[in-house]
């Protein structure tokens, strides 16, 4: 597809992504913008009804619409039947990643058994471990270390201060933020005559092609076996994945999630901010799990699942919240009562 000096002709874009246009196919769009202040170079995308009313003013040159939203703007449009991710796909094609020099600084350490491609770049002062293999077009950025053993896929990126621990697979198109550890020891003690002794950690990460990590988020190694990530499974900021936990392809994970260990979710899950997955649990494909929920139990059948305690009042909480510290008596009270309304309804008749 040809771009113009400026940008994308509309029957540019729907001849690469598909989609029904109505309207100028030559009108050209340069950038991206939300309805509520586009204009004339951005193309914008509306995915939710609540936001119908910005297009009354909106000033864009186009905006990407579902097909039953065709007759709510004039505003030259492409129909389609999945806006947001459509949009998602045109803001890439306008917004390409920057491409980096191939090559390694001055400043890099870079162990001579390493295997590095020509068009790989090694940012300053990064560290390349023994054995390390590194795949083409992969980017590792400023201060990046890499331990002994590790394998990185095909056109990876890793953002400056990632850490990934020795041993560790990571596949193709994998982009890691910074401040991602991968491959640190489990939490793994035994106690014995009050003390703490540590269990080594002697798996692995392995991670699937097309896979996001967030900043900050951690991944630890497996006890024995490997902790596993598979295909394009997206992780968040600040998320913590415990050792020998199994992620299924193309799940997506919310900001501050904390999975324990030996846990096993399935295919197509999401899990939303501060959810807490107990360890040893398994999740069924295709589950839900909304904001703040604690899993305690494994599911066992897709859907959406909620276990968080609405907010309220303080004063309201405080009251709700008593009641709950005694749902065991009052079951029983209930109980007791049940008993005594059906002993008198036997003695009436």
């Amino acid at each position: 597809m040809t771009r113009t000096d400026s940008g994308y002709t509309l029957g540019a874009i729907v001849e690469r992504f598909g989609g029904e246009l109505v309207g100028d196919a030559d009108a050209v769009v340069r950038q991206v913008a939300p309805l509520s202040s586009a204009l004339s170079w951005h193309i914008s995308f509306l995915s939710n009804p609540k936001y119908r009313r910005q297009l009354q003013n909106c000033r864009a040159g186009a905006v990407i619409m579902g097909v039953a939203e065709r007759d709510a703007t004039n505003l030259p449009r492409i129909l389609c039947d999945n806006p947001y991710a459509y949009f998602a796909k045109v803001s890439a094609l306008l917004n390409p990643r920057h491409a980096e020099a191939p090559g390694i600084h001055s400043t890099a350490i870079v162990d001579p058994t390493a295997s590095i491609p020509a068009s790989a770049t090694i940012g300053a002062y990064a560290f390349v471990g023994e054995g390390v293999k590194i795949g083409e077009h992969a980017v590792i950025g400023s201060g990046c270390h890499l331990g002994a053993g590790v394998e990185v896929g095909d056109d990876s990126l890793f953002y400056p201060q990632v850490v990934v621990y020795h041993g560790c697979v990571i596949g193709k198109r994998a982009i890691l933020h910074s401040g991602a550890v991968i491959g640190a020891d489990g939490f793994g003690i035994a106690m014995e005559n009050g003390r703490w002794i540590k269990v080594p950690q002697i798996g692995r990460v392995v991670i699937g092609d097309d896979v996001e990590i967030g900043a900050n988020t951690t991944v630890d190694r497996g006890a024995l076996d490997d902790t596993i990530i598979e295909d394009g499974v997206k992780l968040d900021n600040q998320i913590q994945v415990a050792h020998n936990v199994h992620i299924g392809a193309h799940s997506a994970i919310a900001g501050c999630v904390g999975i324990a260990g030996s846990a096993k979710i399935g295919k197509h899950c999401t899990v939303g901010g501060s959810g807490m997955i107990l360890g040893h649990l398994e999740i069924a494909d295709r589950v839900n799990i909304s904001a703040g929920t604690l899993v305690t139990k494994s599911i066992a059948k897709e859907g959406t699942y909620t276990s968080v305690m609405p907010f309220s009042v303080h004063q309201d909480w405080l009251k709700n919240a008593a009641h709950l510290r005694h749902l065991d008596k009052m079951a029983e009270k209930l109980s007791e009562l049940e008993k005594k309304i059906s002993e008198l309804e036997g003695k009436k008749s």
